[in-house]
């Protein structure tokens, strides 16, 4: 096992307000001080996050350089035999003449990179971007720093031009240096909520990933976030990034007590300065330090996650607290244990980084203004020089190999302790719905359920179910699942040993399947067979879901499991031949067929958009002449796992007991919410603009068991809970796909600077 290393780094951030540059060199006194470098030398540091930015070293014009600060000091760490991490943007922006949205941006910083790599060619490690996705949150989407943008398309934007610098840049210092190394940086945490606001935690979770994700050329079709940036269209640079991707040599962890978030959609509950929200829902957000019962799992934590995710090296790049010196002292010993466990454990974890040496300035106003502000480092700067404070000598302690003895570190953090509780309780085990995506039942406990579909509603449901009935599970995507590849299916059965798999992937946009049929039953089909096959060869339990559009709606009667299919259009023929050939490779499967899912925690379904749009005082219009039996999406997936469970097979209907058109379907909704059933308009389907063709009357009955409630028991439960939320959940979410601003991510207000 490799020592673990003791990095270092100074606050070093050089960020833009209006036309105001706030560079914490200057502000920390280290920009006239070359002999700080011995004192964290004398730490026993052994690699220190270095600027050598491009603000500082070009601010009027690209190819003037001026070299002077930066030759001094790389000279002197290199006589104290202390490795550099070269970081040439560090929440900035880039000088004067770019910014984040300028197309240029990604060019202009790779010919600096190379300008730096030429100019100190012996620089192995580098760090061209320090936190692409934070920086852009703060730049273009909440507009806290230049270009003070709140817009989606700039937010994403903005990431994907410092993902390019990126590959650009280390394209260009490979030139000079092959053996360079991309130590990348990024804040990671995890978001918890209430039900009521799972989308957003849902959205929070997947997203945290994307710099890496973006840099490793795994958003590609599959992936949770795909659709959402080719709805921007941003395809075409997503494509450019996976053919030519950059992964990371270490996966640099920037982790505070402010990275894992809860959110709350009971606003009574905090103060009126936690409170923000999203387009659709306002809600409460807070440490999840100060809330959650257990606690969150921390550090150690989001480090098991990322290696689990993307089998790379991982450095903590960032840990500080701006507390008393006792509890910085604490936090530091305690990632310090946590890395040694991890490693003890087989995870590479190569370092931990003692951040903010000199202390850090204004990070309470997320540098938005200089107050004046200060928070103490390793070293003290309030006085004439640098002073050293009881985190040094612990830190010179553990990178000689010993332990600090410091009574103080007797006692736990607070964060250990109850007095880290500010807010009622919430407990986490049951309140909080985000499914763990990689989560294996722990020795002694049995196999797990391998469940397909993360990206989708009912992969999530059913893991969520799951989670509340400790069944143990496994949540996959494409990456980890792929329907289309018979070698990682059988990876994936050969990792996971599960019991039973569930197939909820596959392809869910009916009316785009018209112009995409053979993709379409690729998925649906072909990948069901694969996966059936791959089961019964291991005696392994299957359960897959087919749909209403298997029938063609002349029955003039809902429609039973021995009913012969005629499908209309091509989505319903690809799960008619996902039925035909799943039973074929898998005698003892389950197939499900369901209907018109809806659900107070999902954003993507016909009764949420009917909500949305008459709460708002639009009118809508809906099929009078389409009748279908909609299906509750909790009851859906508590029946379909009692099924697996018994150890059922062949087809069954679950659908909730009814039918109803759908403009009736939105005016029940309507009614149950007090909303005005005059805004709803009903037409005939015809009218509705439909590319595949629907069937007229389409109800689901069974002749094997009515397993779930009546749809007028179901519909005053989903009332229910979209009052227990004061409307404030996912439903109001757009239904329209095609809408980029369909999911929420407007900043929160109530998002806090680090601690």
């Amino acid at each position: 096992m490799t020592p673990l290393e003791l990095w270092g780094g100074h606050e070093c951030t050089l960020n833009r307000v209006g036309d105001d540059f706030i560079d914490q060199t200057v502000l920390s006194g280290h920009q006239a001080r070359v002999d700080d470098l011995d004192l964290f030398a004398g730490l026993g540091v052994k690699a220190l996050r270095y600027p050598a930015l491009w603000e500082r070293i070009s601010p009027d014009r690209p190819d003037v350089r001026d070299w002077r600060w930066t030759d001094e000091r790389l000279a002197r760490l290199r006589s104290l035999n202390v490795r550099p991490i070269l970081g040439l943007v560090h929440h900035g922006s880039g000088p004067r003449y770019t910014n984040l949205l300028d197309e240029g941006f990604a060019p202009g910083l790779a010919a600096h990179a190379g300008a730096v790599a030429e100019r100190y060619p012996w620089v192995r490690d580098w760090t061209p971007v320090n936190e692409p996705l934070t920086t852009a949150r703060f730049s273009a989407l909440y507009g806290h720093w230049y270009p003070h943008v709140r817009d989606e398309t700039a937010f994403w934007t903005a990431l994907l031009n410092q993902v390019d610098a990126t590959r650009l840049s280390m394209r260009a210092i490979r030139a000079v240096n092959p053996t360079a190394r991309l130590i990348q940086t990024e804040d990671l945490g995890k978001t918890y909520s209430t039900r009521a606001v799972a989308h957003q935690a849902s959205f929070d979770n997947d997203r945290r990933w994307m710099s890496w994700d973006l840099l490793c050329g795994a958003v590609v079709p599959g992936h949770p976030l795909w659709e959402r940036l080719e709805r921007f269209g941003l395809s075409g640079r997503l494509a450019a990034i996976a053919d030519d991707p950059c992964p990371p040599d270490v996966i640099g962890v920037n982790h505070y007590l402010t990275s894992e978030r809860f959110l709350d959609h009971r606003l009574e509950r905090y103060p009126p300065d936690r409170r923000g929200g999203n387009p659709f829902v306002e809600f409460a957000d807070v440490e999840a330090v100060r809330v959650l019962q257990p606690q969150p799992e921390g550090l150690e934590g989001v480090l098991q996650e990322a290696w689990d995710r993307y089998r790379i090296p991982l450095a903590v790049t960032e840990t500080h607290n701006g507390c008393t010196r006792e509890e910085q002292m604490r936090w530091t010993r305690e990632a310090w244990d946590v890395a040694g466990r991890l490693q003890v454990r087989g995870v590479p974890v190569e370092a931990v980084t003692a951040w903010a040496l000199l202390g850090s300035h204004d990070w309470n106003s997320l540098l938005t203004r200089q107050a004046g502000h200060y928070e103490c480092g390793v070293f003290d700067v309030r006085g004439p020089q640098p002073r050293p404070t009881a985190v040094a000598g612990m830190l010179a302690a553990l990178a000689g190999g010993g332990s600090s003895d410091h009574p103080a570190l007797d006692g736990e953090g607070w964060w250990r302790r109850d007095i880290r509780l500010q807010f009622q309780p919430v407990f986490r085990s049951t309140q909080t719905p985000e499914p763990r995506r990689e989560w294996r039942a722990v020795r002694g406990v049995g196999r797990p359920v391998l469940i397909a579909g993360a990206t989708g509603t009912l992969g999530k449901a059913l893991a969520r179910s799951c989670e509340w009935r400790n069944i143990g599970y496994m949540l996959t995507d494409r990456r980890r699942l792929d329907l289309a590849d018979p070698a990682s299916i059988a990876a994936a059965l050969e990792a996971y040993d599960p019991w039973a798999v569930i197939n909820a992937a596959g392809w869910v946009r009916v009316d785009d399947a018209e112009a995409h049929a053979t993709a379409c039953h690729d998925a649906n089909a072909l990948g069901a067979e694969r996966l059936a096959r791959a089961c019964a060869e291991r005696s392994i339990g299957c359960l897959g879901f087919s749909s209403d559009l298997v029938f063609d709606g002349r029955a003039g009667r809902p429609y039973v499991e021995s009913d012969p299919t005629n499908p209309l259009n091509a989505y319903g023929a690809s799960k008619a031949d996902a039925e035909r050939l799943v039973a074929a490779a898998h005698p003892g499967a389950l197939m499900i067929r369901t209907a018109a899912f809806f659900s107070p925690y999902d954003p993507y379904n016909f009764a949420a958009w009917v909500v949305r749009e008459l709460s708002a005082g639009r009118e809508i219009a809906a099929a009078e002449d389409a009748v279908v039996s909609p299906t509750y999406v909790p009851d859906l997936v508590d029946a379909a796992l009692d099924l697996l469970v018994d150890g059922d097979s062949g087809i069954w209907h679950l659908a909730n007991q009814g039918a109803v058109s759908w403009a009736a379907f939105a005016r029940e909704i309507a009614g149950r919410l007090d909303l005005d059933t005059e805004l709803i308009r009903g037409c005939p389907a015809a009218d509705m603009g439909w590319p595949a063709r629907r069937p007229a009357f389409v109800p689901l009955a069974s002749e094997r068991g009515a397993l779930l409630p009546t749809l007028d028991n179901a519909l005053d439960r989903y009332a229910a809970a979209l009052r227990a939320a004061d409307f404030s959940s996912e439903v109001e979410a757009r239904i329209d796909r095609e809408e980029p601003q369909a999911l929420p991510l407007r900043p929160r207000v109530a998002e806090s600077a680090r601690p």
